[in-house]
């Protein structure tokens, strides 16, 4: 939509047809593009009529509410199989959550984006393929079937993504576009379960001062198909409302990485100081590693947000600061693994561990060389942009090696 936005800026008449043929999806590829053609009389009448536009919530078409109350059925319903057909629901959920709400978005996009026959022929084979073989696995907590566990979601999310790019799927901007609408999706479905939480919490307590007990049906019915119902809500509003959160994803982005980068600091320092590190305690190593993850998605966000807006000195030198630390926590962890493999040898845990900070390192090492030349040479957080997310795919096959691949290293162990 970007490209084609920009490609037909001096014919107002097609513009106007990419509008209607979709406007959520014109309304956020326009404000991605706006900064690059600010200032053309074209450019500042649409977003003026867009930002008109933008006080209004838009609730879609009668074709997308009925696939909404579908999706939440459905959803409830894959809930709900371990209590119907007696399955044991240690077995059930570990392999079987991440179906229940992924594949429903997954095919909302490849509706509403039109993908071809043959897309959506591969996009039903993997899911298939996939859940399948995650049911086959053997065993209830061995460590190859855990690993899988985790790590099919990732898979699945990067199949969400092709859905979501559509025939863009090898324009980066379209999956920068995707890393922001995932932000936006959060942050709303954040919003909705704070919402949905504060009702449960209110209907329960005031049937319980009439002492009608309902504890047991809401958990049983209404959880079951209100858990899955939100971030399928919270995906649906981002999709047709951007300009929902799209002041507030940046402005979380802004607060939050000087804060983490300030935290960083002060946590190194004080491992430093009281002696504690990763080399000989598993608990801790494991606590390390989500820390690394959790700073990296702040990093992929906060990129994703910036690179849309004009650059800005500040927030360039923090994302570069904050990939330099990011850099020491994972050489730290990557070196704490290695130990932990020379003195006790490989195992799924350790290879996966391992493979994954490998990967991440290298990705920092790319980011940050885009943040220093956009810190330091005045560069635009458009190429940072691009470095991040023209690595995704990396993770992606190393996700499928562990879901498919290390159990059978392993012998399922």
């Amino acid at each position: 939509m970007q490209n084609q936005i920009l490609s037909h800026l001096q014919q107002p008449g097609e513009l106007e047809k990419l509008y209607r043929a979709n406007k959520s999806e014109f309304k956020r590829a326009f404000q991605a593009v706006y900064p690059q053609i600010q200032g053309q009389q074209i450019a500042e009448f649409w977003q003026e009529r867009l930002r008109d536009k933008a006080d209004g919530i838009s609730w879609g078409s009668q074709k997308e509410h009925l696939w909404v109350v579908l999706a939440i059925l459905f959803a409830g319903f894959l809930a709900k199989i371990p209590e119907i057909f007696s399955i044991d629901e240690e077995f059930f959920y570990p392999r079987n959550i991440s179906y229940i709400v992924l594949p429903l978005i997954t095919a909302f996009f490849a509706w509403k984006n039109e993908l071809s026959l043959n897309a959506k022929s591969v996009l039903i084979g993997i899911t298939g393929l996939s859940l399948v073989y995650i049911n086959s696995l053997p065993g209830k907590e061995t460590d190859t079937l855990v690993l899988a566990c985790i790590h099919l979601p990732l898979l699945l999310w990067g199949m969400l993504g092709v859905a979501y790019s559509g025939p863009e799927l090898g324009d980066w901007q379209k999956r920068l576009d995707f890393l922001r609408f995932n932000g936006e999706a959060a942050v709303l479905s954040v919003l909705i379960g704070i919402a949905a939480f504060l009702l449960s919490a209110i209907t329960i307590g005031l049937f319980s001062l009439i002492e009608v007990p309902i504890e047991d049906f809401w958990a049983h019915y209404v959880a079951a198909f209100g858990l899955p119902a939100i971030p399928i809500l919270g995906t649906y509003l981002a999709h047709s409302n951007p300009q929902l959160v799209n002041k507030v994803s940046p402005v979380i982005a802004k607060i939050f990485s000087p804060i983490m980068l300030v935290m960083l600091v002060f946590y190194l320092i004080a491992i430093a100081v009281t002696g504690k590190d990763p080399y000989n305690d598993r608990e801790f190593l494991l606590l390390f590693n989500l820390l690394l993850i959790g700073v990296m998605a702040l990093i992929f966000f906060s990129v994703a947000e910036g690179s849309s807006q004009e650059r800005r000195a500040f927030g360039a030198w923090t994302l570069f600061l904050l990939s330099l630390v990011t850099i020491i926590v994972n050489g730290i962890a990557i070196s704490a693994i290695i130990f932990r493999i020379s003195e006790l040898g490989f195992t799924p845990n350790r290879t996966a561990v391992l493979g994954g900070n490998l990967l991440m390192l290298i990705h920092l090492f790319l980011i940050s060389w885009k943040l220093y030349h956009s810190a330091v040479k005045k560069a635009e957080l458009a190429d940072v942009g691009k470095s991040v997310v023209r690595y995704l795919p990396v993770y992606m096959v190393w996700s499928a090696v562990v879901v498919f691949v290390l159990p059978m290293l392993f012998g399922f162990e």
